[in-house]
């Protein structure tokens, strides 16, 4: 099982744990100097997710919007070619 886990997390848990310990120190001295907090980082992920689910969801809407005004002409018009040429033929 242990052998599973270190081969999972790419050696021993210790050891990734201090090495996760040192990369995360050092990266949050590097966001403290850009002045980057954690809150504008995840309001930024969260903005970048509701922008994404707009755009790709309100371009369905939009295209649901455009295809039942066009139906509202194509469909009676396809029923009436239908039946008057049913009723000649």
């Amino acid at each position: 099982m242990s052998g599973r886990v270190s081969s999972f997390l790419g050696g021993s848990p210790l050891s990734v744990a201090v090495r996760l310990v040192v990369i995360s120190l050092l990266v949050g001295v590097l966001l403290s100097w850009l002045d980057i907090r954690p809150a504008e980082l995840i309001d930024g992920a969260v903005d970048l997710v509701r922008w994404a689910w707009f755009s790709v969801f309100g371009s369905l809407n939009r295209a649901l919007d455009y295809f039942i005004l066009g139906a509202v002409i194509v469909v009676p018009i396809f029923f009436l070619s239908r039946l008057l040429k049913s009723s000649r033929g």
